[in-house]
């Protein structure tokens, strides 16, 4: 094996550098010596190449320690941009950020159009609304990342297994977003993007393994392991919503539509999303305007039959957590969407999973809320935007001319 040469040495180091400014915020040539073990004259040239690159600034001095004060470093906000985009079945949210993590601008609209293209002209329209918020032009963006129900095929180019919207998964539609948000587009699974942020700022946190699993108007699973986002060989890990289950009154879709006519992406999704809530409420004799958070209101206040719907839903919910305890055994489960989050939902699905499980993992609320696909676009925009801007570095640059 050939020995590492010289313009490599130096991009390894200042991506080691740059990564550790990242992760702490402001730090010192020391800091950073001690961290990464360099001597402080590579400490030097590296960040002088990082800083001449226009990714990181001297931040100010450090204060309060006894000696000369030392220049303090940190990421350059305007290193570049990212947006987040969350692609929902009612609503459109997104959030533009810049590369020191910040968030510039964020917010959400109802959507209105019934055609594909019209969501997408809504889409490009809240983007660039929140673009002007801040201050950026969207064809500035250094990377886009979209949260979409479905995964990805990479085969066709296209969106699959999505269920919602109707016409998403058309393989035209891929050439018109990249024709808006740039040909670096990224499309993520919206439950993948909400554990991305449920790792970096919840409950994810604290451990290497869990699942984030939302319920609500559909049902997915983001499964972490090791610290790392579980995708699969076909990038359908954690589509929970084709698990064969099926139990509780919401089963039977009404006047017996299918459950591809009814949106559903499969029989776990058609038997336990909010629809499915509200199908069980209604048999059950609940009447006027039903709807899944009514039913759990009313299950608050005592009603015997909302109760009983909220029942069959946590029971039936705890069988399918089983099944992933059984196969992943995660250290932590986080509930989220509009019924994972409701109260006392999350306890009603513990009572029943306690008895079944081979073991109990910590079952929390995500705290994130409504949010949470925006988040996790954005943490997934901000390293895949690092990863390009280390790449167009002069001295990688130099390094990979050597390599070849």
């Amino acid at each position: 094996m050939a020995a590492a040469r010289p313009p490599l040495i130096r991009a390894l180091n200042e991506q080691l550098l740059l990564g550790h400014i990242r992760r702490l915020g402001q730090c010192s040539r020391a800091d950073l010596a001690r961290l990464s073990g360099l001597s402080k004259p590579t400490v030097s040239l590296a960040l002088a190449a990082v800083e001449r690159a226009g990714l990181i600034r001297v931040a100010g001095q450090q204060t309060g320690r006894p000696g000369r004060s030392a220049q303090l470093y940190e990421v350059h906000p305007e290193a570049g941009f990212v947006l987040g985009l969350d692609v929902g079945a009612q609503y459109l949210r997104a959030g533009v950020a810049d590369l020191a993590g910040t968030i510039r601008a964020r917010g959400a609209a109802r959507l209105h159009a019934s055609s594909v293209r019209g969501r997408i002209g809504e889409l490009i329209r809240l983007a660039d609304e929140l673009c002007a918020e801040a201050g950026v032009d969207r064809a500035a963006v250094t990377q886009t990342v979209l949260g979409s129900p479905g995964v990805y095929d990479r085969n066709r180019d296209a969106m699959a297994l999505t269920g919602r919207p109707p016409g998403w998964e058309r393989p035209e539609i891929m050439t018109w977003l990249r024709e808006e948000f740039g040909a670096a587009l990224i499309i993520e699974n919206d439950i993948n993007a909400a554990a991305l942020a449920e790792q970096a700022d919840g409950h994810g946190r604290e451990v290497g393994s869990f699942a984030f699993v939302s319920v609500g108007t559909g049902i997915g699973m983001g499964l972490v392991v090791g610290g790392q986002l579980v995708r699969g060989a076909h990038g359908v890990a954690g589509e929970i919503a084709y698990v064969p289950m099926t139990g509780g009154h919401g089963t039977e879709p009404e006047s017996g539509a299918s459950s591809s006519a009814a949106g559903w992406r499969g029989a776990l999704e058609g038997a336990s999303s909010a629809a499915a809530v509200v199908r069980s409420a209604r048999r059950a004799g609940l009447r006027g305007q039903v709807s899944a958070r009514s039913v759990f209101q009313a299950a608050a206040r005592g009603d015997d039959r909302a109760t009983g719907v909220v029942a069959d839903e946590a029971q039936l919910v705890a069988r399918m957590l089983c099944t992933v305890i059984s196969v992943i055994d995660p250290e932590l489960i986080v509930l989220g969407g509009g019924i994972g989050q409701a109260p006392g939902f999350a306890d009603a699905v513990i009572a029943e999973l306690g008895p079944m499980a081979p073991v109990l993992p910590d079952v929390r609320v995500s705290a994130i809320g409504t949010e949470a696909v925006v988040d996790g676009c954005l943490a997934a925009a901000a390293e895949l935007a690092w990863a390009r801007l280390t790449v167009d570095l002069p001295t990688a640059a130099s390094a990979a001319s050597a390599a070849g």
